[in-house]
Formats: structure tokens, sequence, C-alpha cells
């Protein structure tokens, strides 16, 4: 897959990215050279250098459409678990390995499992932030997808799943 300045990319585990520059540098020694996709990281401004050649190898992928954003929302709202049994440490490589992928349909598969698990059981710390990390991931991917607030998604996905709005303190 190939990228121009100002697109907007996925990178597993750090999410929502541009492209700000493509660069060619010096690698190995001044021998030869590659050229890199250099990439900001929306939620952190991160910068991030990935070889062109290796954008499949590290998972770097477009925004999801629309079709796949309504995808992503079955997959919510689906009564299936996909990591289910098994001890708390098994479960948690598995979800770990979701989030790894850099998929948005293995990630809403997490964020709807553990979702529904914090509702019966509760969840480790570990289980937490991978919850917290497949939502963030999620948000704002859709909300690229769907061209809405990343507040709307958050709405959205609280109808969906069932919870409660968080409760904002009152201005004093």
């Amino acid at each position: 897959m190939t990228f121009n300045v100002g697109d907007l990319a996925i990178y597993p585990l750090h999410g929502l990215a541009k492209v700000q520059r493509i660069e060619e540098r010096a690698v190995s020694g001044a021998d030869t050279t590659a050229r890199f996709y250099v990439l900001e990281m929306r939620d952190s401004g991160t910068t991030l250098m990935v070889p062109t050649e290796n954008t499949s190898s590290v998972g770097l992928r477009a925004v999801i459409d629309k079709r796949a954003a309504r995808k992503v929302v079955e997959i919510l709202k689906s009564d299936q678990i996909s990591v289910s049994g098994g001890s708390w440490n098994r479960r948690h490589r598995q979800y770990l390995d979701k989030l790894k992928s850099g998929s948005v349909f293995e990630l809403a598969e997490v964020l709807r499992d553990l979702t529904r698990r914090q509702g019966v059981r509760g969840l480790s710390f570990g289980e937490r932030r991978m919850l917290k990390t497949a939502r963030r991931l999620v948000v704002s991917e859709l909300a690229v997808a769907r061209k809405e607030e990343e507040a709307e998604i958050e709405e959205d996905l609280n109808a969906i799943m069932g919870l409660e709005p968080p409760v904002l303190a009152p201005a004093v």
C-alpha cells in the first residue's frame, strides 16, 4: 500500500497517523538509501518513520471506509465472544494479539468482549488497559470513516454496548 503526504493511515497499537512527509535516508552506512513515511500520530503527536517498502509487514494500512465502519458496528452489536474460557493469562495473550494485528475488526471484538466481561465479572488492570486502548482506537477510526466527531462516536458506542454515558461533575 502506498501513501501520499497528507494521507491518514492506521498504525497498529498507535492508531491514527498523518503522513507528514516522505524522506529518503541513508541506511547501513552511506552506500544505500531507503524511502520512509514520516508519520505524526494523532493522539500523542509522536513522530514515527516507516520504510515505504515495509508498510504491510508493520501493519500500516488505510483508514476503513463507511461500509467497513458498518461491519464494525455489527461486530459490536453481536452476541458472540471471540475469546472465552481459559486462564486470564491466555485470554490476555489472545486479546493482545488482536490489538497488535491492527485490524479494526479484531479491535472491535476486543472492545465488545471486554466491555461485556467488565459488566459481568470485572476486569484485571491489564484488561482495563486493553479495553481503553481498543475503545480509543475504534473511536478514532470510526470518527474518520464516518466523518463524525469522536464525541458522537462515543455516544453511539455507549448506546450499542448498553453503557451509561459518563456522568460529568456539575460546574462549581
